[in-house]
């Protein structure tokens, strides 16, 4: 498969070979439901992955990742990538959540290990608005409400693929 140059990508290696997924792998992996979801699992890859391992992509089987952010978007993007879920690397906690950063940011966090280094990101503000937040935690929603969340998840997606990564997740010393 070509891309186009301009096109951002995420390499990992795989037993020496390079793989390199797109947003539309990932997103033809996940398929439509979360696209919000699989733009953060891509945004916070591309932001620790050169702080994992400067030399080069990082060693696939290698990633364990640890994060507060329980969407399936951003499960399955780190899934495609990384294979952590399935091989038991990846682990969702509420340890992690940034409660004084408020409801609406607490829960967008991603720690990365990869070796000896551990990079943990969080998204900064004005990427997730409270609207997305109370409508996506609303209970027995109408298919008018459903509708309306459908919306917000692909706006949140685009505000965060348009700028790059180190724009979107702020890498938190710990």
């Amino acid at each position: 498969m070509t891309r186009d140059a301009a096109t951002p990508t995420l390499e990992v290696l795989d037993a020496g070979t390079v793989l390199t997924f797109g947003l539309e792998d990932l997103m033809r992996y996940h398929g439509p439901g979360f696209p919000g979801g699989v733009a953060h699992g891509f945004t916070a890859m591309r932001r620790a992955w050169p702080l994992l391992d400067p030399a080069g992509p990082p060693e696939r089987r290698s990633i364990r990742i640890e994060t507060a952010f329980r969407g399936p978007g951003g499960r399955d993007a780190i899934e495609l990538v990384t294979r952590a879920v399935t091989e038991d690397r990846f682990v969702v906690s509420a340890d992690l959540e940034r409660r004084e950063r408020g409801t609406t940011l607490e829960r967008y966090v991603f720690r990365f290990h990869h070796r000896e280094r551990t990079v943990t990101v969080q998204i900064r503000d004005g990427f997730v608005t409270d609207e997305f937040i109370a409508l996506s935690r609303t209970p027995d929603r109408s298919a008018a409400q459903e509708d309306h969340l459908t919306v917000l998840k692909q706006e949140m997606a685009n505000r965060l693929l348009a700028p790059a990564p180190e724009s979107v997740y702020d890498v938190v010393e710990e």
